[in-house]
C-alpha cells in the first residue's frame, strides 16, 4: 500500500437512538445511528411502528381513508 492515500482506520463509538452503544472499526471517530440490532425489529422478534416524519399521516391526508375501498360494480339490467 501507498504511504498517505489510504485513511487512518481508528476504533470508533457508534450510538444508536435507543441508548445503545458499542465499538468497532471505522474511519470516523464516532457514529451516530437511528437504529440497531438491540432496537431493530427483525433481530428483536417485536414488531414495532415507526413513523419518520409524519409518512403515514401524509399518506392518508394524499389518498384519504377510502381510497383503496373496491368501486361499486354498475348493475347488469
Amino acid at each position: 500500500m501507498k504511504d498517505g492515500v489510504h485513511p487512518k482506520y481508528n476504533e470508533c463509538t457508534v450510538t444508536c437512538g435507543c441508548g445503545n452503544s458499542f465499538k468497532t472499526r471505522s474511519t470516523a471517530k464516532e457514529l451516530k445511528v437511528e437504529i440497531c440490532s438491540a432496537c431493530h425489529p427483525f433481530f428483536t422478534g417485536q414488531q414495532k411502528f415507526l413513523d419518520t416524519a409524519g409518512r403515514v399521516e401524509r399518506f392518508t391526508k394524499k389518498f384519504g381513508g377510502d381510497y383503496f375501498a373496491k368501486k361499486a360494480s354498475p348493475k347488469k339490467a
